[in-house]
């Protein structure tokens, strides 16, 4: 038969959610709405919080940041509504790449997949590099590097990783709980910036709200943006065009409330809670987000923080408070803690949802004994162990930018799809105005998409083709979908 057969064949909502079922290859249900409302917050309120704002306002967008993470947070609100509807619909682990297989069918479900699993080991890998930092930070030393000839060994990000591992294989209800912990000290840490912060305050500071424009140097080649590649357009920061590139950045603060998707499997009333938690935990984030930068602009004036290196502690040093400097420290490292933690438990639970459909080795997806993939947390964690304590990424990191926004598209055009196809199903949660939101949600990352360096383009392309040849390699002629169609066509040529 012709090389695309069976290629666009879709898995039933009703087969997913049976495959739960399969006693070696079953998830505990341990988690409630405040469980992912926790798991939602850990991952989003990392060091974006303490870093991130800082550097947008003094060198993008001025006091201005803070409306750049309303129009950040209006874009993910409309993706968390598709995510929401799908999450309630099928309450099976995977989330994106689940969702594709219902809708656009096996070959997009693969290559969704595959997606997730570069933005998931990345993200994993890079924000662990980054706890290592603040490790050092912490105990007053250099980074925890151990040098080895040439080569240099982040034995801190290893640290993290192995500690992660080894709580997502004991229970999700376990790496909850260390989360809420961690989530409770980050949010007293925020919680005392703005308290503190609040002290020199001065609304002069946020005059003008949108400063002048003023042009920017733009590296050129493939560093540059595709949009400006696309439209030969020279770059400005400050005034409405800065503040718009800021919403752009500042977006990527918000990644993670997806991950809440990804745990469904393991939640009681899924119908009701996956909603509560993903639109809980945005709420919250949004707010903290909103205020610190508020805060933080209203404390110095925003040329101030022109350099490219300026932080919260910056705007507390100015003012000679070094002591909330090394809590900031603290702070971010527990927030980065629970980042790397739910990162890790995204992957793992991407691929196990893959591996059970056979689009990966089936033996991956058996469960021990506390009801997780012990194997593939295995494997995870050396894997990303490994990228972390060896690996210098640099621009890597924009990577995991581009897997996010590729399936934040595809699951907010499947809505509309699923609704057409299977008007029958129980939705938990419905997105309203449909066609209307999910166009307006994959439009918006799409744009972000735009933004996003030509370098990342092509790697993110040379990885997709990998993908591809792996998928006709292997995970073509291993999939169960394909063979239990097949087992029912016994008269037919087989497919695929």
């Amino acid at each position: 038969m012709a090389i695309t057969s069976g290629l666009f064949r879709t898995k039933s909502v009703e087969q997913s959610i049976r495959d739960t079922d399969d006693p070696d290859a079953k998830l505990r249900k341990d988690l409630t709405a405040k469980d992912l409302t926790v798991f939602g917050v850990a991952v989003v309120i990392g060091a974006g919080i303490f870093t991130l704002t800082a550097r947008t306002a003094g060198t993008v967008a001025g006091p201005s940041v803070s409306l750049a993470f309303v129009f950040a947070a209006i874009a993910c609100g409309l993706t968390a509504l598709c995510y929401a509807e799908f999450a309630s619909t099928v309450p099976v682990a995977g989330s994106a790449y689940t969702f594709a297989y219902a809708t656009f069918g096996e070959i997009i479900a693969w290559i969704i997949g595959w997606d997730l699993i570069l933005e998931f080991a990345l993200a994993v890998s890079v924000v662990a590099k980054g706890w290592s930092q603040y490790l050092g930070e912490v105990l007053g030393s250099r980074p925890p590097i151990l040098e080895l000839g040439s080569i240099h060994f982040d034995w801190g990000a290893v640290l993290i990783i192995a500690v992660v591992g080894v709580l997502l294989a004991t229970g999700t209800k376990l790496s909850s709980r260390v989360s809420a912990i961690a989530v409770a000290i980050k949010l007293a840490v925020i919680a005392l910036v703005l308290v503190v912060g609040a002290t020199y305050f001065k609304a002069s500071n946020l005059s003008p709200y949108i400063p002048p424009s003023q042009p920017s140097e733009k590296a050129g080649g493939v560093h540059q943006s595709l949009f400006s590649f696309l439209t030969g357009s020279g770059g400005t920061s400050f005034g409405w065009y800065g503040l718009l590139a800021a919403a752009s950045l500042v977006f990527f603060a918000f990644i993670g409330f997806d991950v809440v998707a990804t745990t469904a499997e393991e939640v009681r009333d899924p119908q009701r809670n996956v909603p509560r938690g993903i639109f809980g935990s945005l709420a919250i984030v949004t707010v903290l987000y909103v205020a610190v930068s508020l805060v933080l602009t209203g404390m110095v004036p925003y040329t101030a923080l022109s350099s490219g290196n300026a932080t919260l502690a910056t705007a507390f040093a100015i003012h000679g408070d070094m002591w909330v400097k090394n809590i900031i420290s603290v702070g971010a490292l527990a927030g980065l803690s629970t980042v790397v933690m739910v990162m890790f438990l995204g992957q793992t639970r991407v691929l196990f949802a893959m591996a059970r459909d056979g689009l990966l080795p089936r033996g991956l997806a058996h469960t021990g004994k506390h009801g997780t993939p012990v194997r593939l947390t295995v494997i995870v964690g050396i894997v990303c162990a490994a990228l972390a304590g060896f690996v210098d990424f640099g621009t890597l990191e924009e990577m995991v930018n581009i897997g996010t926004l590729v399936a934040f598209v595809l699951v907010s055009i499947g809505v509309p799809i699923l609704r057409r196809t299977r008007p029958d199903l129980e939705r938990g949660f419905r997105v309203p105005l449909v066609p209307l939101v999910p166009i307006l949600a994959a439009l918006s990352c799409l744009w972000l998409m735009l933004n996003l360096s030509i370098e990342t383009w092509l790697r993110f392309v040379i990885w997709m083709a990998v993908g591809v040849v792996v998928y006709f390699a292997y995970s073509r002629k291993h999939s169960i979908l394909r063979k239990q169609t097949a087992a029912q066509q016994p008269d037919a040529t087989p497919v695929g």
